[in-house]
């Protein structure tokens, strides 16, 4: 079932089966907090095997444009899609990993937009295996979240 992230009161829900499930959560009322202030969007999200085709996307992106693949289970997803005061839509998928692990791929559909995949680390999870030779991760702190680790990718193709 979907839920609104509430970014003032901090839940584990639907990211119970990670071992850093406290820091995952901060890390993803981290993003809540981010729409909510830009944007003024709900930061919804629903169990990722209700979720299957952002899932996907996100896994397809990565295999096609680097050659990556996760190998965590996704626990949660959601799309967003924000039009800027430029006028740019884009869509915004986010994927949150029982690792840790949360991947957004920013996607402005108009031309010639910005398009990337970024990469966020949850504090006291290890840079996973697939992504540790190809990234550097620069350190960011939250007050929701810790420490969080992050890097990115730009997107060469589309999608």
């Amino acid at each position: 079932m979907a839920h609104k992230v509430d970014f003032k009161e901090v839940s584990t829900v639907g990211l119970e089966s990670s071992p850093v499930a406290d820091a995952l959560a901060g890390l993803r009322a981290n993003e809540a907090r981010y729409f909510k202030n830009k944007y003024d969007i709900d930061f919804t999200v629903e169990p990722a095997s209700k979720a299957k085709k952002i899932v996907d996307r996100v896994k397809r992106i990565l295999k096609e444009e680097r050659d990556i693949v996760i190998a965590s289970k996704p626990l949660e997803a959601t799309t967003l899609n924000v039009t800027t005061e430029d006028g740019e839509n884009i869509r915004w998928d986010h994927v949150f990993y029982e690792s840790g692990l949360a991947i957004n791929v920013l996607y402005t559909l108009n031309d010639n937009g910005k398009r990337a995949v970024g990469f966020k680390l949850s504090e006291g999870m290890e840079v996973p295996e697939e992504l540790a030779d190809k990234f550097k991760f620069a350190r960011q702190k939250s007050k929701l979240a810790g420490t969080i680790r992050g890097s990115y990718f730009v997107i060469k193709n589309e999608y």
